[in-house]
């Protein structure tokens, strides 16, 4: 692990592995975890030989948590630096849940800087809440009342957030891994991350992707709804929507061979559209 610094000097843990690796591959957790979220992607990604570089965003894991700074722009604004510190010129950029977002709003900002192909897997796109473009997303009542529960009893929200999380039944033990792993963020990092997603959108971002996208989604997902990856199909050009029947928002380790032999055919160009 070590520190790079973004444009208000908070620093951004970073974590490498193969540096030497023939290609590279950048990863963006979600709400409320952190880089260790992509401990069963990994070795899949070392064995096809990549370079990975994972993040916690500033509040989350070993980031620093500043005053401010848990919104869209910001996060997007501190994955730009450490990308360009690394000075990472063509890559492999995949971000999850609420990292979805953020790396759509990179795309916008930055102009796509850097990046071969994108990995959209369970994202909050184009938006966490229910808006006329995402008939789909939660209600800004039920989340208000995530936030006030988080302000109230932060662990309470997590264990919640979790028994909703995964579509098939997990084992104590790893209900237990997963819950630490949602306690780990910040007070500070989480519930202001929680009012960005209720309030932010990405949508008009999603015109601005213009490499060749994956779309990862359980179809039994609870957190981010099956309709948000068909509304990100029908709005980013170039894209293949990849379903998971029997996943919902955690496709990530319920059916994670499937969903790394899946994600590693896209990025070598071998799947088929559908």
């Amino acid at each position: 692990m070590f520190f790079i610094n973004s444009n208000d000097n908070a620093k951004i843990a970073v974590y490498e592995l193969n540096p030497n690796g023939e290609k590279t591959i950048v990863l963006v957790h979600g709400w409320p975890l952190s880089h260790k979220m992509f401990e069963y992607q990994i070795p899949t990604l070392l064995k096809a030989n990549y370079r990975i570089i994972t993040i916690d965003l500033r509040g989350f894991g070993n980031s620093d948590v500043t005053h401010a700074g848990y919104n869209y722009n910001q996060f997007a604004t501190d994955l730009y630096y450490v990308i360009y510190a690394l000075n990472l010129c063509s890559f492999d950029l995949l971000g999850f849940s609420m990292g979805g977002a953020i790396v759509s709003r990179y795309m916008k900002m930055y102009q796509g800087y850097g990046v071969r192909k994108l990995c959209l897997v369970d994202a909050a796109v184009p938006s966490y809440c229910r808006f006329y473009y995402n008939p789909y997303g939660q209600s800004i009542e039920d989340t208000n009342n995530l936030i006030k529960l988080g302000l109230n009893d932060r662990p309470a929200l997590n264990e919640y957030f979790g028994s909703i999380f995964f579509y098939n039944e997990q084992s104590n033990p790893f209900k237990e891994w997963f819950q630490d792993l949602n306690n780990s963020a910040s007070g500070l990092g989480e519930i202001n991350s929680l009012i960005a997603l209720r309030d932010e959108n990405v949508f008009d971002d999603l015109k601005y992707i213009n490499v060749p996208t994956g779309i990862f989604h359980g179809k039994q997902d609870k957190i981010c709804p099956f309709g948000m990856a068909e509304i990100m199909k029908r709005n980013i050009n170039n894209s293949t929507l990849y379903a998971f029947e029997k996943a919902g928002h955690g496709a990530f380790y319920e059916v994670k061979d499937n969903l790394n032999k899946t994600l590693i055919q896209f990025l070598n160009n071998t799947t088929k559209s559908f």
